[in-house]
């Protein structure tokens, strides 16, 4: 290990690719903004003083932002902060049109562990494995979770038009039916 990785460079270059992440994350895991700041920065003392850097550094540092959320989340006076705060349950862009805010709200309305699941697997470009690992439960259990929140998201936004995509909710044939046998 050279020098710059014992002076914590490998957690410099792992914030950095990160920490945008791990608030998203910290938002679907039930979190107000500033809280899940507040646990990023966290994750990264804690990361900091380990002797050595984690064999999985991304994973190890999901695992400790994970369990720290779920640890503050438990606290009464911050749940009602967070339910006052959750109308802004991702930072309001200028820009943003309706049919984002109508998709913010869509998954902010999915249960938390559906949620949290399409977060780490679209977002982090986490395999249903890794997630499986991280959640210690099995990669199918993890893959049925995302898929009912992909179909609870679609019926949710049945309708709704966006700027690159067709109409949501209506049949696309790619091929014929296949002729029955005999």
């Amino acid at each position: 290990m050279n020098e710059t990785e014992l002076n914590g460079g490998w957690c410099q270059s792992l914030y950095e690719q990160k920490a945008a992440g791990l608030i998203l994350y910290g938002r679907a895991l039930g979190l107000s903004h500033s809280e899940a700041e507040d646990v990023v920065q966290e994750t990264f003392v804690a990361l900091l003083r380990l002797e050595q850097r984690p064999d999985e550094p991304e994973y190890y540092c999901l695992r400790t932002f994970r369990n720290r959320a779920l640890n503050y989340h438990r606290g009464l006076w911050r749940r009602l902060a967070r339910e006052l705060e959750s109308v802004r349950w991702f930072e309001r862009r200028t820009d943003s049109s309706e049919a984002e805010a109508e998709a913010m709200r869509c998954l902010a309305n999915l249960p938390p562990e559906q949620r949290e699941v399409i977060v780490l697997k679209i977002w982090h470009d986490m395999t249903f494995e890794a997630i499986g690992r991280l959640f210690e439960m099995s990669p199918n259990t993890v893959a049925g979770r995302y898929r009912y929140g992909l179909n609870k998201l679609r019926l949710c936004l049945k309708g709704k038009t966006y700027a690159r995509d067709e109409p949501l909710g209506e049949t696309i044939a790619i091929m014929d039916a296949a002729s029955p046998l005999g």
